[in-house]
């Protein structure tokens, strides 16, 4: 399995980008999905999550209301549409998977993920935002 993002960008503090992961495999039916960035010198940290089958997301405070996560599931596509970007969202953003119960527990248990917990991540991909 594997996951590849893409859009990586630079863009001015209030400017937008949009990630993308696609996954290898068909994994949408069953498994939820994540993001989570890594800022330099900093730990993991959630951005958000969204199960399988739409009904839940979950966001971190800090970017309610500016970013956004969607999903195609026909097409294994995950979007994350970043809007009012701040310089404190400069970051590596990575796309991960696992089994949409284990996501969704993760999310609401661990305040910080590792990288142990999470079966499927992407390469990562550099958001670089200047003020």
């Amino acid at each position: 399995v594997q996951l590849v993002e893409s859009g990586v960008g630079s863009v001015p503090a209030g400017g937008s980008l949009i990630l993308s992961c696609a996954a290898s495999v068909l994994l949408w039916c069953t498994y939820g999905v994540a993001c989570v960035r890594q800022a330099s010198g900093k730990g993991l940290e959630w951005v958000v999550a969204l199960c399988c089958d739409f009904s839940r997301s979950y966001y971190a405070d800090s970017v309610k209301g500016r970013f956004s996560i969607s999903r195609d599931n026909a097409k294994n596509m995950v979007y994350l549409q970043m809007d009012s970007l701040k310089p404190e969202d400069t970051a590596v953003y990575y796309c991960a998977a696992d089994k949409d119960f284990r996501v969704e527990w993760l999310v609401t248990n661990r305040p910080s993920p590792h990288k142990d917990d999470l079966s499927y991540w992407g390469q990562g991909t550099q958001v670089t935002v200047s003020s």
